[in-house]
């Protein structure tokens, strides 16, 4: 009996980091758009992929999940430039377009949910 409450906490644990992932990446696709948008910039195939997920603390001290997803966008509709939007949680902590720190697009895009 305990292996199948055992197996059930798994399948619970794993439902729901799928689930919590799907909200995260949708803000981050809304994010990386927002900021694409902002530069005059092509945000490239509407979608953001996970390259990279981890444990970080945030500003309290608690541990949450960091994820770091990848984007694509063109600055003349020719060419696909590398960016990456870092999710701490559900909030933004940094957006790169290729390589170029935004640090005025995150205070705009971070309070998306909130």
């Amino acid at each position: 009996m305990s292996w199948e409450l055992l197996l059930l906490g798994i399948f619970g644990a794993a439902g729901w980091y799928w689930y919590a992932g799907m909200q995260v990446r949708e803000q981050a696709i809304t994010v990386g758009r927002r900021a694409c948008a902002d530069s005059g910039l092509q945000f490239l195939d509407e979608t953001v992929a996970l390259s990279r997920a981890r444990f970080a603390r945030n500003g309290s001290g608690q541990l949450q999940f960091q994820r770091d997803y990848r984007f694509e966008f063109s600055d003349t509709g020719n060419n696909r430039r590398p960016g990456i939007v870092r999710m701490l949680g559900t909030r933004v902590e940094w957006i790169s377009l290729d390589g170029d720190w935004q640090q005025g697009h995150v205070a705009r895009v971070s309070r998306l949910g909130e």
